[in-house]
């Protein structure tokens, strides 16, 4: 038997195919940390500045505290209101004028325009600098980014830390003590006043978990690998620290919302959860905000950066039930029924609550006790400007938003889904634009002093 052989002339010869520039090529791999790091730090000026200039040009920024009206823990609450009118203009003649006149005059207040993030093509979670400080300090976990800084002043935010009430204990007043809890302190203060269950939910809600900018990862933003933030960190003490962040259920990027972090206070009486996605229950809010929200709504991100998933039936149940027992501040003006007591309202609280509940239309959609009708409603504001870039944001219609609670409002500056209104008397000039309900000045003082009764 004969071996093989081989016929050269008769093997298959491949001609060379020309590819592409780069196929076949090892292909640039994503930014060193470092290099990334460099590129933002060196923009974060000149993206602030710009930001600044907007406020600015928007707001009346001063500090101006309203004579004896405080927040729960005695911090003064702003004077208003702080949007400024174009040239010429006054809220009454404004107010005077159809929808369509201010939206073809170019007369909206620019400061009732959709509220950009601080750096709105970027996005991400930004912490006031008291929390960063204060979380530092206790558990030596470092909220700050190398990119961007908070940017309303303080004076403007809740107080800090702010005061924690449980529906269980109204007999207590402030559990904290004073304190910002955190996993440092949570079970020294909460051991004797909570069962089991619900120790192990608060413990959860101050547990460090990946996010979107901070992580272990190359793709972060901050200096060092972080270990993450918790629930706490922007609804501290079961309240809120204004901390900001995008919604991640929207796209494209231009017309995500400003988040300005809602309370916690008084969820048990909430019906639907999230300022749009309408969600039916805070085990649903705390399971999507922990999968989805931390990562801008991106599985895939927060597969790559460390997602916790939790476990439904124990972990989850038991972070909402401490949750559900967020309470309101009390207001010792306010009747059992959510209406002020005539005893001990001034005249001028009295015809705000007047107001309230008839000419200015609020109660159609804010009712007593505990003003809200866990509705959603489309307000239209669109109606009075015509769209526009602001910052990366695109200021067109924001669709319908959750009806929020008005109870305990002046402990929750600032105003509106996007933290757009910074003072109540912004609100109350905000609405009577928006509602077309025409009220004198007197009025709208009157129903502004209703408003910090609540």
């Amino acid at each position: 038997m004969q071996s093989p052989v081989w016929k050269w002339s008769t093997l298959l010869v491949v001609p060379a195919i020309a590819l592409p520039a780069g196929i076949g090529l090892s292909q640039p791999g994503p930014e060193e940390f470092e290099t990334v790091r460099k590129r933002m730090e060196q923009a974060k000026p000149a993206i602030q500045k710009k930001h600044s200039d907007l406020l600015n040009e928007r707001y009346d920024l001063s500090d101006r505290p309203v004579k004896g009206v405080t927040m729960s823990r005695s911090k003064p609450i702003q004077a208003g209101p702080r949007a400024k009118l174009p040239g010429g203009m006054t809220w009454q003649k404004l107010a005077a004028l159809s929808p369509d006149e201010i939206k073809n005059k170019g007369l909206f207040p620019k400061g009732f325009l959709p509220l950009p993030h601080p750096n709105h093509p970027e996005g991400g979670m930004l912490f006031p600098k008291f929390h960063i400080d204060q979380i530092m300090k206790q558990e030596k976990r470092d909220l700050t980014r190398f990119d961007l800084d908070f940017d309303l002043p303080d004076h403007f935010l809740p107080e800090f830390p702010p005061p924690m009430y449980l529906t269980t204990r109204p007999d207590l007043g402030d559990v904290s003590k004073g304190n910002l809890v955190t996993i440092d302190n949570y079970y020294e203060l909460f051991k004797d006043i909570c069962n089991p269950k619900q120790l192990e939910g608060l413990r959860l809600l101050l547990t460090p978990m990946a996010q979107q900018q901070f992580n272990a990862t190359d793709d972060r933003r901050t200096v060092r690998p972080s270990r993450g933030v918790t629930c706490f960190d922007c609804h501290v003490n079961g309240h809120t620290n204004a901390a900001t962040h995008l919604v991640g259920d929207i796209r494209p990027q231009e017309h995500r919302h400003r988040i300005d972090v809602p309370t916690l206070r008084g969820v048990n009486v909430q019906r639907i959860f999230g300022s749009q996605r309408a969600m039916k229950s805070v085990e649903d809010f705390t399971e999507f905000e922990q999968r989805a929200a931390y990562f801008d709504g991106d599985p895939v991100a927060a597969q790559k950066k460390g997602v916790t998933i939790l476990e439904r039936g124990s972990q989850v149940h038991f972070m909402a039930e401490f949750q559900d027992l967020m309470d309101f501040p009390p207001a010792p003006k306010l009747t059992i029924l959510g209406k002020l007591d005539p005893k001990k309202a001034t005249d001028e609280e009295l015809r705000g609550q007047a107001l309230f509940n008839g000419k200015a239309q609020c109660s159609v959609c804010h009712p007593a006790p505990y003003y809200t009708d866990n509705s959603m409603h489309n307000l239209r504001a669109e109606r009075f400007f015509k769209d526009q870039m602001i910052l990366g944001r695109k200021a067109s219609a924001d669709g319908p938003i959750k009806t929020f609670s008005l109870r305990g409002i002046k402990d929750s500056p600032p105003y509106l889904h996007d933290g757009r209104l910074l003072t109540l008397e912004d609100a109350v000039e905000f609405f009577n634009l928006i509602l077309e309900t025409r009220l004198s000045e007197a009025e709208k003082q009157d129903l502004a002093a209703f408003l910090k009764c609540l």
